[in-house]
């Protein structure tokens, strides 16, 4: 009895855990006539399994994708991706300049610094986490990816 007790708590407990841990997201500010805003965040993946970012929503925007930035003939070109992989043990970080979730077609507008932004991932190995990330200025959100900034001016 003491074994099936055992056995159902750690199936139960596992149902709970979550194999990507996301931190420091946040949701870019907008000015009051720009139509679309992007989501950054750090996904730690504590598995020893590859996982993959697939899709996201959120009532914020009519639509949702996945999105990078490349170099291409010397112009910083933005694209939507099918996913962003996540490796086994190790951190993916969605930031400006590089992997992004965008949210096109902002529903309110525009968005202003420490409103709440739900959104909901879902991940290749099947889980769905919905977070709540605060809106950031543009600055606020680097000086947070970049520690501090400092300028030197002569």
């Amino acid at each position: 009895m003491r074994k099936l007790l055992f056995a159902s708590l750690l199936l139960v407990s596992s149902l709970f855990a979550s194999s990507i841990k996301v931190e420091n997201g946040y949701v870019r500010a907008t000015p009051p006539n720009l139509p679309n805003s992007a989501a950054f965040m750090e996904l730690k993946n504590e598995t020893s399994e590859d996982i993959s970012l697939l899709w996201a929503k959120s009532t914020a925007s009519n639509v949702v994708e996945l999105h990078t930035h490349d170099m291409k003939d010397g112009v910083m070109m933005m694209y939507q991706v099918p996913k962003i992989d996540i490796a086994a043990n190790s951190t993916t970080t969605l930031k400006p300049g590089g992997f992004h979730i965008m949210l096109i077609d902002l529903v309110q507008k525009p968005l202003k610094p420490n409103d709440p932004v739900t959104l909901t991932l879902g991940f290749s190995n099947g889980e769905e986490q919905t977070i709540t990330v605060p809106v950031k200025t543009v600055m606020g959100g680097m000086m947070k990816q970049n520690g501090n900034m400092n300028h030197k001016c002569n």
